[in-house]
């Protein structure tokens, strides 16, 4: 049977020169020329660095994408998966035509619909009605078509009371549940989502997810997804594709490929220490100096986390917003990305010194599984200051029931809970 091929991505590379706005300086745009006229290769297409960003690099060129070769039949849904800055936002962007590659082509049939980042291809001044408009007509579609559709948009974002408001006013979170329903509802061949409904709540999220299976099998259209929720990814892809460094890793069955991607991994330490402001985790808001998923039941710290241990989420961190009252937020997740809580509070962090922040999580709560911190920090009027999903990673043991070769206790939590019996007197 031939395959129903609607997006094929043929030796996709991508090139940056770093520190630099543009593709570089005006004698390598002369050198370029030169050789193009001569009927020469680009020479500044065989420099450049793999996009690692654990290390230094030599070469001012940096290569975000190398080689990417991938077909995408009609109907599929395909799975992106990577760690920060393996390559996926900048294919994406690609695949959308937000930006072009450095070499080679992107075929595909029919109109590609993106949500890419927070308010992409929204016009902040105008209202959700008119942008939903504005959306529909940059698709293609005609004025009867979207009005046709405006309705469930409406209702699917949950935005009805606001949407004669200026978009600017929205939050975060409104203006993706209103763009993910233009996107879902104004029928494209191709939806392409990147990480943006982390921002939605959870309730949310289960509809997104909902509305994207039923885009997928009942109406035929094909989603491209990347997400650091592998429990999501699993869920909802018929196929994932594994990144690392600008380069496609594997290809396949979406429980193999995520099983590998987490075995092979190493991902973020359970306890990071900077010395120096400057290599500190952060940008000019914050700075974390130190972070630690500590032992609290043991004279060391760094002992193994054992289901029985109390547990200390701590931090040093530099507030150098102009505000000293900041909020300070954590989701904890499981390897695969299902957040099993999320805790924060607003603390008075003095501008410019180092301040601590502990959180403690109690013994005899924690499943024996792999967790992950995804940090966050806020002004006081909830404005975004910093956020990290991968800030630590550890493990907790259990150590008693691994010696006996007794089973796993079901659930993402174990609490220790109170029983009580007493005879009935009849």
């Amino acid at each position: 049977m031939k395959k129903d091929i609607i997006l094929k991505a043929e030796n996709i590379s991508k090139q940056y020169r770093l520190g630099q706005v543009g593709t570089g300086t005006l004698s390598h745009d002369i050198n370029r020329w030169w050789c193009k006229i001569r009927g020469k290769e680009n020479p500044y297409l065989k420099i450049g660095d793999t996009n690692d960003r654990s290390t230094k690099g030599t070469s001012d060129y940096v290569w975000a994408l190398q080689d990417i070769n991938f077909e995408v039949e009609r109907g599929e849904v395909l799975g992106i998966i990577g760690k920060n800055g393996a390559g996926k936002s900048t294919l994406l962007k690609i695949l959308s035509k937000v930006t072009a590659p450095t070499t080679g082509s992107i075929k595909s049939r029919g109109r590609i619909a993106s949500l890419l980042e927070v308010g992409t291809g929204f016009n902040g001044e105008m209202t959700g009605r008119e942008n939903i408009f504005l959306n529909g007509a940059i698709l293609g579609m005609t004025k009867k078509e979207i009005t046709s559709k405006l309705d469930e948009i409406i209702e699917f974002s949950g935005c009805e009371r606001y949407i004669d408001t200026p978009v600017k006013r929205y939050s975060s979170g409104m203006t993706v549940r209103l763009a993910f329903a233009v996107a879902a509802f104004l029928e494209p061949e191709i939806l392409v989502i990147d990480e943006v409904l982390a921002v939605g709540d959870a309730e949310f999220q289960k509809k997104a997810i909902g509305k994207m299976q039923d885009i997928s099998r009942e109406g035929g259209r094909t989603v491209l997804f990347v997400s650091h929720n592998m429990a999501a990814i699993e869920t909802l892809c018929t196929r994932v594709v594994s990144m690392e460094h600008g380069k496609i890793c594997s290809s396949g069955d979406p429980t193999k490929v995520i099983s590998d991607y987490l075995q092979s991994n190493s991902f973020s330490e359970r306890i990071i220490n900077f010395d120096s402001i400057s290599k500190a985790k952060g940008n000019d808001k914050i700075r974390i100096m130190y972070a630690g998923i500590e032992n609290a039941s043991s004279n060391n710290k760094n002992d193994i986390i054992d289901v029985t241990s109390l547990i200390n989420f701590k931090m040093n961190i530099i507030n150098q917003t102009n505000k000293e009252l900041i909020s300070v937020g954590f989701d904890l997740k499981t390897i695969k990305g299902d957040i099993v809580f999320g805790s924060g509070g607003k603390f008075n962090c003095k501008l410019n010194k180092a301040s601590e922040i502990c959180c403690e999580i109690p013994s005899n709560f924690l499943n024996d599984d792999v967790y992950q911190i995804h940090v966050y920090f806020h002004t006081n009027e909830m404005n975004p200051l910093f956020s990290d999903y991968e800030l630590l990673t550890f493990e907790v043991k259990d150590i008693i029931r691994e010696s006996g070769y007794l089973g796993k206790v079901n659930g993402m939590i174990r609490p220790s809970l109170s029983w009580s019996t007493k005879d009935i007197i009849s």
